[in-house]
């Protein structure tokens, strides 16, 4: 991503103020689009916002693999107004900023819904209210939120020494319904110097015939 693919812009959301960051590839039309992937950032009140590293990897992948990027503050966050609501209104927080990315790039596009910790949180309760193609969920924060059952096509990335949502408890969670998870080895929760191998995962995930697993 570049400034010039870089836009950063408010728009009108269920608490007011909605801020929201696009990424779309330059002259292409929303036809040729792969489709539209929201990103959701950690817990704001713990000081995630839409530029934390692991929600701008998610946004930067899935830019490059074609799709318009749509990252947003939750309310209360930046530009947003709002306050925090444990999560319910964060969803229509996200529901919001994927209905305006819908005026824009085509009410029929695919959708994405990738998240990071809380993110996943919000986007697995988005995903009951809309069609998504797909589910990422980097760090998800099983345990401390009610986190409910996920397609078997979801790509859940862990680390391996999370110190905030225990690596037993995703498996925990994970265990009943079958689900694959991706461990990163020595890894923590912030995937402090994993991030290029954080996109390489969902690269190889998205290409038909790659192993998900980096090295594989």
């Amino acid at each position: 991503m570049t400034p010039k693919t870089t836009e950063r812009r408010t728009i009108p959301g269920p608490a007011g103020a909605l801020e929201v960051v696009v990424n779309a590839p330059l002259g292409t039309p929303a036809s040729a689009l792969r489709g539209i992937a929201l990103v959701a950032h950690p817990h704001p009140l713990h000081g995630g916002t839409l530029d934390n590293k692991v929600a701008q990897t998610l946004a930067r992948t899935f830019f490059a693999l074609g799709y318009a990027s749509v990252r947003f503050n939750f309310r209360g966050v930046g530009a947003s107004e709002g306050a925090f609501d444990q999560g319910i209104g964060e969803t229509d927080d996200a529901l919001a900023a994927l209905a305006w990315a819908r005026t824009r790039f085509g009410a029929a596009a695919r959708v994405v819904l990738a998240g990071f910790s809380f993110g996943c949180f919000v986007q697995t309760r988005v995903a009951q209210a809309i069609a998504c193609e797909r589910l990422v969920l980097v760090g998800p924060a099983v345990g401390r939120f009610a986190v409910g059952g996920v397609p078997a096509d979801t790509l859940v990335v862990h680390g391996e020494e999370d110190d905030v949502v225990p690596l037993a408890d995703v498996f925990a969670w994970a265990r009943p319904q079958a689900l694959p998870i991706v461990v990163f080895p020595g890894c923590g929760h912030f995937f402090h110097g994993r991030l290029p191998q954080l996109q390489d995962v969902i690269t190889r995930a998205w290409r038909p015939g790659h192993p998900v697993l980096p090295g594989a």
